[in-house]
């Protein structure tokens, strides 16, 4: 049995508990369970509760009730600057919108996360060419997002996320503003990824890329509605 790196408990999440909004319950008692290693989709209509979960998941919200847990450690009670630690050491994040900075060169781009967990200047340097190098845009080094592809901008997010070794990747639609053969290769990207170990968990719309995983979860009205293991996996 694989080792747990994220574990949802009883999650609920309510918004406008107490105001005079009305109350959103967006997740009603999620149960999930994420071995290491594996490639997961998530998949819901909107309204459906898929992205408070993934919130949950990256640490960028809390659980109302419930506990989540990430290498076995519970989240839901941390201050925000303990949130905020988990989210740089543990988590790496893939958006559609690459959400690069424009004025930064790519390994500056890179080395944001590690700024931010503290890492000296050289060692954020020669982490930041390593991940680089690991999505094939050593070459670029000193150019800035304007001047690359969407693709290419896409794995410089790429490299950004994996430049903490992350225990867990999330990816948002991560292929949404990409033409179609671009996405693909960005997809290939991931299967590299996820071949060599790593957790990944995306959003996707798209069925066909979700068929790529190993599992599918279902998200409707605050439940998880349906989770599959798909292309032989167990």
């Amino acid at each position: 049995m694989r080792e747990t790196v994220a574990e949802f408990r009883e999650v609920e999440k309510v918004y406008n508990e107490g105001t005079s909004a009305p109350v959103v319950r967006a997740l009603r008692g999620v149960n999930l369970t994420i071995p290491r290693g594996q490639y997961v989709a998530i998949m819901g209509p909107s309204g459906s509760g898929k992205s408070t979960l993934m919130n949950i998941l990256g640490c960028l919200d809390r659980p109302t009730q419930g506990s989540y847990l990430i290498d076995g450690e519970d989240v839901a009670g941390f201050t925000d600057e303990e949130l905020s630690r988990a989210r740089g050491e543990r988590l790496g994040f893939v958006f559609q919108a690459f959400n690069l900075i424009q004025q930064l060169t790519i390994e500056d781009n890179v080395q944001v996360p590690l700024f931010y967990s503290g890492v000296p200047p050289v060692k954020r340097r020669e982490a930041a060419e390593r991940s680089l190098e690991r999505v094939g845009l050593l070459d670029r080094l000193g150019h800035r997002p304007a001047e690359l592809s969407g693709g290419q901008q896409q794995r410089v997010a790429i490299a950004r996320a994996l430049v903490n070794e992350p225990s867990l990747l999330l990816a948002d639609e991560p292929t949404g503003n990409l033409d179609s053969s671009t996405g693909q290769a960005i997809l290939d990207m991931f299967d590299q990824l996820h071949r060599a170990g790593l957790t990944i968990v995306m959003v996707t719309h798209d069925e066909s890329v979700a068929e790529r995983c190993e599992r599918i979860v279902r998200v409707l009205d605050g439940l998880i509605d349906k989770d599959e293991m798909v292309n032989g996996a167990v």
